[in-house]
């Protein structure tokens, strides 16, 4: 009965949009909406998820799915990265889920960091939704909101143009650093 005074109290969310209350402020409503047993699950909800969090005894599905998707998207980006800069690339990239491993591949392939981001973002809340299920007054959906409204904090803090100029300080540097300085302009990362 919670769940549901709590989330018909809540405006929709649509990635892009911007951010109706922070997740600090949903976190604390929602605790105090919560029985104790689901509240303490709103800790596990971040973008990053503990890699025991699916284990952890009583975890709901919601979390083994989340944790098990962001896994596969994470080892599956460093292993594509890793073949553009010709290293090794990590062992064990899972294949499933198969939409994790395939948005990884399409974000690889992307020139522009940002939109590779904006792109992994979107995937991210697609899968989101789809873990939240077709039940909407249940504590998934709860969950399913938190990690929605961290990936719109998440996208609210990307500046395109702090990026590019910290993108091209980055690559000045590894490139002075692996060619001896000699050959680039330091200020664009461009060859002189």
């Amino acid at each position: 009965m919670a769940c549901y005074y709590l989330l018909a109290q809540l405006p929709s969310l649509a990635y892009g949009q911007g951010l109706p209350m922070s997740s600090r402020d949903f976190r604390e409503l929602a605790a105090s909406k919560l029985g104790a047993a689901d509240a303490a699950w709103l800790d596990l909800c971040t973008l990053n998820p503990p890699a025991d969090a699916a284990c952890a005894e009583g975890a709901p599905e919601f979390f083994r799915l989340w944790q098990e998707y962001e896994r596969a998207l994470r080892l599956n980006l460093a292993r594509y990265r890793a073949a553009k800069t010709r290293r090794d690339p990590p062992s064990g990239a899972p294949g499933h889920p198969a939409d994790a491993a395939a948005a990884a591949k399409a974000a690889a392939a992307m020139d522009s960091p940002l939109e590779a981001e904006i792109f992994l973002d979107g995937a991210r809340w697609k899968a989101i939704e789809y873990f939240q299920g077709i039940t909407y007054f249940d504590r998934n959906t709860v969950y399913a909101y938190l990690l929605k409204l961290l990936l719109m904090e998440r996208r609210s803090a990307f500046r395109a143009e702090e990026g590019f100029a910290e993108y091209k300080r980055l690559y000045a540097a590894v490139m002075e650093g692996s060619s001896g300085g000699g050959g680039l302009n330091s200020q664009s990362g461009e060859p002189k």
